[in-house]
């Protein structure tokens, strides 16, 4: 009996080290194109879609500042969403690597328009161009959206992800140089309730580590 009780625990042990969730939920806007030219590739941007529903990555973060309040800034590009429709997002990770994270959505015209968000993005671009050699660049370009997904157009938002570290270390190196996080980033329709774009039963999910 005792066994078995230590067995559950350490199953549930298990189960809640894996069991960190953020979520944001976020209506698609109204049908637009992706710019044609170069522009939108050369920011670089991981891409979310239905056709490539999961990336793994890591997700830089830091502790709040005077600059930076929540932390560091990630971008990403969601796309092939359909206009109208309603999504959830949701990011998980480790239990191990405490860190507080915060999901936004922006529309193309938002975020030029905006000078602390076009400020952050262009940031991120330049450090992603500086980090990134033409292996990781034809990747991302691979994720690009081939065909429409439905007859009513589509529609793209930029992802802006901020994440600050949320522990205290006696190890000085972790106080001074916090690790990238190791994320799994999910987006697809929202939960019954909600009307997304494809069936509940064929959920897609755009996972990031």
């Amino acid at each position: 009996m005792a066994y078995q009780l230590l067995l559950l625990l350490w199953v549930l042990w298990s189960f809640c080290a894996f069991a960190n969730v953020e979520k944001v939920i976020f209506l698609a806007p109204p049908a637009e194109e992706l710019p044609q030219d170069a522009s939108i590739d050369n920011l670089f941007l991981t891409r979310l879609s239905e056709q490539y529903s999961s990336v793994r990555t890591q997700i830089n973060a830091s502790f709040p500042s005077a600059d930076s309040p929540k932390g560091t800034e990630s971008w990403f590009l969601l796309e092939g969403l359909r206009p109208g429709a309603r999504y959830e997002l949701r990011i998980c990770w480790l239990a191990t690597q405490p860190t507080s994270f915060w999901l936004y959505t922006h529309t193309l015209d938002h975020t030029f328009a905006t000078p602390d968000l076009l400020s952050s993005l262009s940031a991120y671009a330049y450090a992603r161009h500086a980090q990134l050699d033409s292996e990781d660049s034809q990747r991302l370009l691979l994720r690009k959206v081939k065909v429409p997904t439905s007859d009513i157009g589509s529609t793209f938002l930029f992802l802006q992800v901020v994440a600050a570290a949320d522990y205290f270390s006696l190890n000085q190196t972790l106080m001074e140089i916090v690790p990238p996080v190791a994320v799994d980033r999910e987006r697809g329709p929202s939960p019954a309730g909600f009307q997304g774009s494809w069936p509940a039963l064929r959920y897609s999910r755009f996972n990031c580590e």
